[in-house]
């Protein structure tokens, strides 16, 4: 996959990138998505809604580069063509979690039943990372079903190399009449923006609006 450098002498938001790198500014946003009309359709359809939400994020991520703004290997600044989900999955019998990533594709119905193998072939291992080798152009996904949050945040230390988005949903309940899914996307400053932040959760909420259009 290709990765795509930015020329910073160039780029508009350089002074916001320097400005915010060097204090290593990270934020979070938790927000409630409406999540009641794509269940009931999944539903119908005999399909999970993890994958489904999965797949959300990643058409988020992969229609816009801010999502996709990093450094690469070679500690150079840039984007990447197109970004892959890596995932957390649970084990129930060892409690424990492993990372795995699914490739990316347009047609949900094919990342579902991709998803399904992956998870089928690598829940159990009681391994971090069982499917190796991790492509470098990945971005975390998790989910916490066992709490419906009001905001959520993960501590990385020296956060100022990791620019990529770090999402989490949490389990949806019932609220104000309607199932809602506690969402956090968690971002650097240096490349996104609380205008970025909300624009995701804007979009996650349409897509799971017009799901009947690529379930």
């Amino acid at each position: 996959m290709k990765f795509i450098k930015i020329d910073r002498s160039a780029w508009n938001r350089e002074q916001y990138f320097t400005h915010y790198l060097k204090q290593q500014t990270s934020f979070s946003l938790t927000c409630d998505i409406d999540v009641q009309k794509i269940l009931q359709i999944l539903k119908k359809k005999r399909m999970r809604f993890y994958p489904a939400f999965i797949y959300m994020v990643t058409q988020i991520v992969n229609g816009d580069e801010v999502f996709r703004t990093c450094f690469n290997e070679n500690k150079e600044l840039g984007y990447w063509e197109q970004m892959i989900p890596s995932y957390t999955i649970f084990d129930n019998e060892s409690k424990m979690f492993s990372s795995i990533w699914t490739e990316t594709t347009s047609d949900f119905a094919t990342f579902h039943k991709q998803y399904e193998l992956d998870v089928q072939k690598w829940n159990g291992t009681e391994e971090l990372f069982p499917k190796m080798p991790v492509p470098p152009n990945t971005f975390p996904i998790s989910m916490l079903p066992w709490s419906h949050f009001t905001a959520f945040n993960l501590n990385i230390n020296q956060m100022d190399d990791f620019l990529l988005p770090i999402i989490t949903a949490g389990k949806y309940i019932e609220k104000y009449g309607v199932l809602t899914l506690p969402v956090t996307i968690q971002a650097h400053h240096a490349v996104c923006d609380g205008y970025h932040a909300t624009t995701f959760m804007n979009k996650l909420q349409f897509l799971a609006d017009q799901c009947e259009n690529w379930v």
